[in-house]
C-alpha cells in the first residue's frame, strides 16, 4: 500500500507513519476481520439505506476514535426486533465487538456531515461482518466518514484494516473476574495489543455498570494516544459488568 488512503478533512498530505501502520495492519491474517463475528457470512445483496443529512460541521481533524459496541449487551432485549435481525437473532452469526463507527475528532467536537457523497452498496456490503447494521454503516459514512475522505470505500476499507489489526482477549472469561472494573477492562485490552496502553482505551458503561462500548483513541498518524475525558468514559475504579449473552 502506498500511503494511507484516509486523509483528514482539508489535508493535502498524510504522515508516513500512518501509511506504515496501515500497511502493517493490512498484512495481518484475513481471518482477523471475523475474530469477533463468529460464523458470519456476508449477505448476497444490500438495500440502499436512507440517511437524512444534517447541517455540516467542518472542523480540523487532530485524531480519530474507533468506537466498538459490545454486541451481547446491545442485543439484550433486541433479539426479536426486525431492524436488528442480522446482528441479534443469532441466525446470521454471533457477534462480539462490532464497529459502531470510525470518527474524526477535533479536540472540541466531532466534525460531521461534510459532504453528500452517497454510500456505495458494494463497499457497504464488505463491512457487514464487522458492522452488521447496514443503516448504521451508511449513517456513519454520511455523518463522520465524509469529513475524512472523499470516497466511502476508502473510509470503510480503513475501518476494516484498523479493526482487523486488533487482538481480542477473552471477554467472556474477563466477565467472570472478581471485582471487575473499567480499569481491568482497559488493562486486559491493552495487554493483548502491542503498542496500546490503558489510557488510550475508552470504556463506556450504561447506568447500571454494564459494558456498552470501547472507544479506541488515535492521533492523526493512527497511533494510540491517551483519550480525553469525554472519550475515556468510566474511571478506572468504576465497577463494571459484562453481559455474556449466553
Amino acid at each position: 500500500m502506498r500511503g494511507s488512503p484516509l486523509k483528514p478533512y482539508r489535508s493535502k498530505t498524510i504522515p508516513r507513519s500512518a501509511a506504515f501502520l496501515l500497511a502493517i495492519l493490512a498484512l495481518g491474517s484475513p481471518g482477523a476481520l471475523n475474530a469477533q463475528a463468529f460464523q458470519c457470512s456476508l449477505p448476497r445483496s444490500v438495500k440502499a439505506p436512507k440517511v437524512e443529512v444534517e447541517e455540516p460541521r467542518r472542523l480540523p481533524v487532530n485524531g480519530y476514535t474507533l468506537a466498538l459496541s459490545w454486541s451481547p449487551e446491545f442485543c439484550r432485549f433486541r433479539e426479536t426486533e426486525r431492524r436488528h435481525t442480522r446482528q441479534c437473532s443469532g441466525r446470521e452469526g454471533r457477534f462480539g465487538f462490532t464497529v459502531h463507527g470510525l470518527w474524526p475528532d477535533s479536540g472540541r467536537s466531532w466534525p460531521q456531515w461534510c459532504s453528500r457523497t452517497p454510500m456505495e452498496l458494494a463497499a457497504l456490503r464488505r463491512n457487514l461482518c464487522i458492522s452488521p447494521d447496514a443503516q448504521l454503516v451508511a449513517r456513519q459514512w454520511a455523518k463522520h466518514g465524509t469529513c475524512m475522505t472523499r470516497r466511502p470505500e476508502t473510509y470503510l476499507k480503513v475501518t476494516r484494516i484498523l479493526y482487523g489489526g486488533l487482538q481480542w482477549p477473552d471477554f467472556v472469561h474477563i466477565s467472570r473476574e472478581d471485582d471487575l472494573t473499567a480499569g481491568t477492562i482497559r488493562t486486559r485490552f491493552a495487554d493483548a495489543n502491542l503498542g496500546w496502553f490503558p489510557e488510550a482505551v475508552g470504556v463506556h458503561l450504561d447506568g447500571k455498570g454494564w459494558l456498552e462500548e470501547l472507544r479506541l483513541c488515535y492521533d492523526r498518524r493512527f497511533m494510540p494516544k491517551a483519550c480525553d475525558e469525554r472519550r475515556l468514559g468510566a474511571q478506572d475504579g468504576k465497577a463494571a459488568k459484562i453481559w455474556r449473552g449466553l
